[in-house]
């Protein structure tokens, strides 16, 4: 073993092994029941996006069979290219979960690892349902920490770098790793570490595929640990580790300071909408200034939203005649124009004819989106609009907490309706009763064998 300075992993580990299941707080376990049924429902769905057969098929070649599924398809490939495949499927429709603090999305990585790795270990390692509970608030505990404690903007994609350090923390309860293979895990997941915002400014899907390969590194890294190969062990802290190399800034109180005290799966946020999270809040907005004033789109004469610079960096982006559905999903303004079209924004507004329809592109493009002076690296909100009616009247509206936040949630009614829609668009791809999960994930400490979610989420 290398010797050790005072790196942030050691505390982490210390955090993981003193919390069993049964010391985790109540709302913890709940928050991590609503987010494990979210993102089962936003992976099925995200078999309905770009490249998907590409993407299995590649991962696929020169791997061989495996026992690892894919969720709502019919492939089993090995272990890492199946974390890979769930986790592009989880994020590939910027549909999953987010917190907003860490502008991390703490579930892709983590639970498109955990998946094919029930399958690995069953059925000579049953893993259960308060087994994959802890593993969830643990694992986003570690990443989303890790997130929330950068005090500068993102150069690499945070969801999947520092998604995968959780990944392995989640990976690490399944498998019964000692302490010293957490760490040496920790240190081989960073060796693998990918993934820049390169491909978010370019909106290409290699930015889910970036969360799959850095799913598929967790998985490996626990492998590697498992045969005792030694891992870096400053590898957060040090000189050249995650937050000084891949982040330029970090609050060192913030990054262990509140373990044990703030929860950070309860701060995670839903997505009601199928686009970037920097999106939601004039997205939300602009639904709620039509609401609450009974307007149409053609009662709009201009509308002028005005954005922190995070918010405008991330999708304040020009709009293009031939955009991909990935470029249109971080579009501001072409989420703006699907919103003044039909009051709402869904799954369906992102169908490349709609996307290539030179009406939307047109009414995209008269949308003005202006970055605010806002001090904070990674705010999202507050977001300001105004509405200009075709009569002259004048509406302002302004978004301080973005719809989603545990501080304005969507009620369980809305989020179980958006579980069962995404399902209902894939039939046969899933089990005839897969909307039985619903209430077999709000009971999931009872399941002896967790292979069960995967049985429901494939095809029979």
């Amino acid at each position: 073993m290398s010797s050790q300075e005072h790196d942030a992993t050691l505390i982490f580990a210390d955090h993981i092994a003193n919390h069993p299941y049964e010391a985790l707080p109540t709302e913890a376990v709940r928050a991590a029941k609503i987010f494990l049924l979210d993102s089962l429902g936003v992976g099925v769905m995200g078999t309905k996006a770009p490249h998907v057969r590409a993407w299995l098929d590649g991962l696929a070649d020169g791997s061989g069979a495996g026992r690892g599924r894919v969720l709502a398809m019919s492939d089993r490939l090995p272990t890492p290219a199946a974390a890979a495949a769930n986790a592009f499927l989880i994020h590939n429709s910027e549909y999953d979960c987010v917190h907003e603090q860490a502008v991390l999305h703490p579930m892709a990585v983590l639970l498109g690892s955990l998946l094919p790795t029930i399958d690995e270990l069953g059925p000579d390692l049953l893993i259960d349902g308060r087994t994959l509970l802890r593993a969830i608030i643990l694992g986003v505990d570690v990443a989303c920490h890790i997130g929330s404690a950068v005090n500068t903007g993102l150069k690499f994609f945070r969801p999947a770098t520092a998604g995968g350090f959780g990944a392995v923390a989640a990976l690490a309860i399944l498998h019964q790793c000692s302490k010293e293979q957490l760490l040496d895990a920790w240190g081989l997941y960073y060796a693998q570490a990918s993934g820049t915002m390169q491909a978010h400014r370019e909106g290409l899907p290699l930015l889910a595929m970036q969360v799959g390969f850095c799913a598929r590194s967790a998985v490996t890294a626990i492998h590697l640990a498992k045969h005792n190969i030694p891992g870096t062990r400053n590898t957060l802290e040090g000189p050249f580790g995650y937050l000084n190399l891949m982040e330029d800034g970090y609050d060192k109180n913030l990054l262990c300071g509140e373990l044990g005290k703030i929860w950070r799966i309860t701060e995670v946020a839903h997505k009601p909408f199928p686009s970037g999270r920097a999106t939601h809040g004039v997205v939300d907005g602009l639904r709620q200034m039509m609401q609450e004033h009974e307007l149409h789109g053609e009662d709009v004469a201009k509308l002028e939203v005005s954005v922190p610079p995070l918010t405008y960096r991330l999708v304040g982006r020009p709009v293009l005649e031939e955009m991909t559905v990935n470029y249109a999903r971080l579009c501001g303004r072409y989420c703006l124009a699907r919103v003044l079209k039909t009051g709402h924004l869904g799954p369906q507004d992102f169908d490349p004819q709609l996307i290539h329809d030179p009406d939307n592109v047109h009414l995209a493009k008269q949308i003005s989106m202006l970055e605010d002076s806002n001090p904070d690296p990674n705010a999202l909100s507050p977001v300001t609009l105004k509405l200009t009616e075709k009569d002259g009247q004048i509406r302002h509206k302004t978004v301080d907490v973005i719809y989603g936040n545990p501080a304005h949630a969507m009620s369980q009614e809305a989020h179980t309706q958006k579980y069962l829609d995404n399902i209902g668009l894939v039939g046969t791809q899933v089990h005839p009763e897969a909307s039985t999960l619903v209430d077999m994930v709000q009971a999931i400490e009872t399941q002896d064998d967790c292979r069960v979610l995967l049985d429901m989420l494939t095809p029979a």
